[in-house]
């Protein structure tokens, strides 16, 4: 077993200094948060992963294949394998916790 409490793993995000920060990983899936700021850009490529995100702050649209989805606090976002997807008009601190399955190839 691990556990994570949700305040040190976004000191050590903030010490890592980029956008993703992965805290888990082992076969099955791997875990992370994703950190973006307002105005900033989200450059990511699909993955070869399913891809869920849980909201935990901000405000910002989750743009996949050209449909877009309110991200707000509370929110779940699935996206399949190899769907091209990125965060755009992020309008406030965007902070997400990502869990890849199986884990992201890096």
């Amino acid at each position: 077993m691990q556990a994570f409490q949700l305040h040190d793993l976004e000191n050590k995000a903030a010490e890592h200094r980029n956008p993703y920060f992965e805290f888990l990983r082992v076969p099955a899936m791997s875990l992370g948060l994703y950190r973006l700021g307002v105005g900033k850009s989200d450059t990511q490529f699909p993955h070869k992963q399913d891809e869920i995100y849980y909201v935990l702050s901000g405000k910002a649209k989750l743009d996949v294949n050209g449909k877009r989805e309110t991200a707000v606090p509370g929110t779940i976002l699935y996206i399949e394998a190899s769907a091209p997807h990125k965060f755009i008009n992020i309008e406030e601190d965007l902070e997400v916790l990502v869990l890849f399955a199986p884990a992201e190839e890096n």
